[in-house]
């Protein structure tokens, strides 16, 4: 029974499946609405990949770039497009890009939080312009936020 309870006091900070699943879903929604094809990645706090969905079409270079941009935006808990600001030339975090084995630093990674408004993960899109990888992401992102979407593991 203690397992039980360690297990879900370890959700309350982390992802869940269907979270990450609603996220993948709402991006995928948004994506088809505005007519590009996308890499959506989903990490959890410790930002390792929870989920992923490559909708048909998109581009396969795609793939490492959503990752990536998922990754980012949790390891520093804000936006990637936020990041670039912070990485031009004589900016405080000029060339951060090469660190962590490679981070993203134009727009479509965003963190996703809890109700509290605490990180629990992040999504990165990546296969279109910056603005529209960031507007699927961001949809992604709320969706997770608020629990919606279909349940996978059974529980919604």
């Amino acid at each position: 029974m203690k397992s039980c309870v360690w297990q879900q006091a370890s959700n309350a900070t982390d992802i869940t499946l269907d979270q990450a699943h609603a996220a993948l879903e709402a991006a995928a929604k948004k994506a088809q609405e505005i007519q590009t094809k996308m890499d959506i990645a989903i990490v959890d706090a410790g930002g390792n990949l929870k989920a992923f969905a490559r909708m048909d079409g998109a581009w396969l270079g795609s793939i490492d770039i959503a990752i990536k941009k998922a990754k980012t935006a949790r390891y520093f808990d804000m936006p990637t497009g936020e990041i670039g600001k912070l990485s031009q030339p004589g900016k405080p975090l000029y060339q951060i890009e090469v660190s962590n084995g490679g981070l993203i630093s134009f727009p479509g990674g965003v963190p996703i939080k809890n109700a509290q408004g605490t990180v629990i993960g992040a999504i990165g899109v990546s296969g279109s312009t910056v603005e529209n990888d960031h507007t699927v992401a961001d949809a992604g992102a709320n969706a997770a936020q608020s629990g919606g979407g279909r349940g996978v593991t059974g529980k919604q």
